[in-house]
């Protein structure tokens, strides 16, 4: 049995995402909004609820989640949806409900004020379970809440939880947006998620408004329709644990895949395609096969994070596939997509499939036989975004243009280092995946406990390429 996930949302954007995150977890197990089961307590489950829920003995289920914000409205909004569903003690909104005016400084202050409280909740919520695996984090990266009590909360739980794995779903900032003290909020969340994340799964505005446009039939797309773009590349990801095989049903086992040293773990998503079981208002695609989906995963205009490089380095892919699916098509597709993608010479060139269960319950809401397919790659086309970040950053930073904001936070007493050393960590970070192109890359590197991310435990494939079909 998988071990128990405990899901933090911070901020607006990490609490609208995590809405969309439980209707779909609720779907694919057949739980009512009010935390129901809708299931036959005598019925035999073959989906493994535990590492996202708690189920009491009247048959209702709670999700293991924490929701934080400095203004109400997004909490509310949730707990509208899901009426008596999450636990009280969980939820944590400040008494001024003034939030943080976009200000990542104010929002780690209030981290730090209230760290306590935040550490005590967990705490709680760690108390509640038998085999406690990690943390995965919902945040945007621009805003203030997100990004500054988000990197507060990284810091501590870093710090307390060292050997819990610690996996983030970041939002980055579209060119279009209006906050101007963006790119600092930004480069301060980065040097965080570089320093105390495990995995941080990258998900770009550009790229999630650029994608609404194909997907839904609505012309007015909005974050109502990215965050169900989100929601579903999330749900792909946890499928191993929660519809369990005997590959990837762990966060280490997924990701220890995926991450070839610690500093290396930012991953970029693809999915295709949004079907009916995944988003709602979408236009319903033709039917497909492992070939064709595995094909497009490794086309550009299904990623979720935008590339302005020309052929990415690969240093590792991971897909994985739900539906009804044809072996000879996964292995044709991987010899296609070997032959298309730029391995780093040290690489094992390989592009690991799994092929995952459909909920039942989906099935019954749904009638078609598409197969949907995931992609996390650890690729050199994630410095696209961080150079775009560091440049925006730079051309404000250089005039001194919106410091004020910043001016009487905790961490800018003694002067503006604090910036100076987290542009200097995201150029390191870059830099290392530059780096990591060369055939030469992990000469030094020790094969340690610290220098490795989770536990192979030593199972191949038949053929012993790891490529599992």
């Amino acid at each position: 049995m998988a071990g128990e996930i405990i899901t933090i949302q911070v901020g607006q954007c990490g609490n609208q995402i995590g809405k969309h995150f439980w209707l779909q977890l609720a779907k694919e197990h057949g739980i009512d909004k009010d935390g129901q089961g809708i299931t036959n307590n005598e019925e035999v489950r073959d989906d493994d609820t535990n590492p996202f829920f708690k189920l009491n003995d009247s048959n209702r289920y709670t999700p293991r989640a924490l929701m934080l914000d400095l203004e109400p409205s997004a909490i509310q909004d949730v707990q509208n949806t899901f009426p008596g569903v999450f636990n009280p003690r969980n939820t944590w909104i400040s008494p001024e409900e003034l939030g943080a005016g976009n200000s990542w400084s104010k929002g780690y202050d209030y981290g730090l004020a209230n760290q306590e409280t935040f550490m005590n909740m967990i705490d709680r919520e760690i108390d509640a379970t038998e085999n406690f695996e990690g943390f995965q984090l919902l945040h945007s990266v621009a805003g203030g809440t997100g990004s500054g009590l988000g990197s507060s909360l990284l810091e501590a739980i870093s710090d307390s939880y060292p050997k819990k794995f610690l996996t983030t779903y970041s939002v980055f900032p579209s060119d279009e947006s209006e906050v101007v003290i963006q790119p600092y909020n930004t480069i301060l969340t980065l040097r965080r998620l570089e320093e105390n994340s495990d995995a941080s799964i990258v998900f770009d505005n550009n790229a999630l408004l650029n994608l609404t446009s194909r997907v839904f039939r609505d012309p007015y797309t909005s974050y109502l329709h990215t965050n169900q773009l989100i929601s579903a590349t999330m749900s792909a990801i946890t499928n191993p644990i929660r519809f369990p095989s005997y590959m990837y049903n762990s966060l280490p086992s997924i990701f220890s895949t995926l991450v070839p040293t610690p500093e290396l773990h930012f991953l970029v998503p693809a999915f295709t395609p949004f079907t009916s079981d995944y988003v709602s208002g979408g236009k319903e695609p033709k039917n497909n096969t492992a070939y064709d989906v595995l094909l497009d995963l490794i086309d550009g205009s299904s990623s979720l994070v935008s590339n302005t490089i020309d052929n990415p380095t690969y240093y590792n892919v991971l897909c994985s596939l739900v539906g009804a699916v044809e072996q000879n098509d996964v292995l044709r597709a991987i010899i296609k997509a070997q032959q298309r993608l730029q391995f780093a010479p040290w690489s094992f060139s390989s592009v690991h499939v799994n092929v995952g269960r459909r909920s039942p319950y989906l099935s019954a809401q749904t009638h078609h036989n598409h197969i949907n397919g995931l992609m996390l790659a650890n690729t050199s086309a994630i410095t696209s975004l961080f150079t775009k970040t560091c440049k925006t950053f730079d051309k404000i930073f250089s005039k001194g243009a919106f410091l004020n904001t910043f001016r009487d936070g905790k961490m800018f007493q003694n002067g503006w280092d604090e910036f100076a050393e987290s542009r200097q960590v995201v150029q390191d970070l870059t830099e290392e995946y530059l780096a990591a192109e060369q055939e030469t890359y992990l000469d030094g590197v020790l094969l340690e406990e610290e220098n490795m991310v989770g536990r192979h435990d030593g199972r191949l494939d038949a053929d012993g390429d790891d490529n599992i079909v």
